[in-house]
C-alpha cells in the first residue's frame, strides 16, 4: 500500500517544506518530490534509497533524509519523518494510512556538513509536529 505524503504545518500557517521547496531551483524541487514520490510508493520500508533517500542517525535518528544535488553540486536536503503505527493512532494523529511528513529543508554548499544549530532547528519544528494530535497539515 502506498503511503500519503504532507506537509508539516507551524502553529502561524506557514508551510516550511513547501517555502524551502519554493526557494530550490525548479529541476532540484521536482527531483526531491519525484524521490518522495518514488518513496510513498515503494512505500519506505521497501524504498531502495540509491543516496536519494536516507535513514538518519546519531540527534537526528527517527528523521529520514531526500538528497539532491543542485547547480555547483549545491546539496539540498528535505527532512522527513514517518507516520506510521497502527490504525488506532493513526487515527488519533489525523491520518488514514501511514505518511510520510514532510517537515523542513535546508541547502549547503559542496562539501560542507550542517551544524547542530541547523540540526536542532529541524528538530524543533518535528517536535512541534509530532506534539500535535491530530498533526497539523498542509491541506
Amino acid at each position: 500500500m502506498a503511503w500519503d505524503v504532507v506537509y508539516y504545518a507551524a502553529a502561524d500557517g506557514t508551510i516550511p517544506a513547501v517555502d524551502f521547496l519554493a526557494g530550490c531551483p525548479v529541476k532540484v524541487a521536482a527531483n526531491l518530490l519525484a524521490v518522495l514520490d518514488a518513496v510513498a510508493t515503494a512505500p519506505p520500508p521497501q524504498y531502495s534509497g540509491g543516496g536519494k533517500w536516507e535513514a538518519m542517525h546519531g540527534a537526528m535518528a527517527g528523521y529520514h533524509e531526500v538528497r539532491a544535488t543542485g547547480p555547483a553540486r549545491e546539496q539540498f536536503r528535505l527532512f522527513c519523518l514517518l507516520e506510521n503505527a497502527g490504525q488506532d493512532e493513526l487515527d488519533h494523529r489525523g491520518f488514514e494510512r501511514p505518511a510520510i511528513a514532510v517537515i523542513t529543508g535546508l541547502r549547503k554548499p559542496w562539501r560542507t556538513t550542517f551544524g547542530e544549530r541547523d540540526y536542532r532547528g529541524v528538530r524543533a519544528l518535528g517536535d512541534d509536529h509530532t506534539a500535535n494530535r491530530p498533526r497539523r497539515i498542509a491541506t
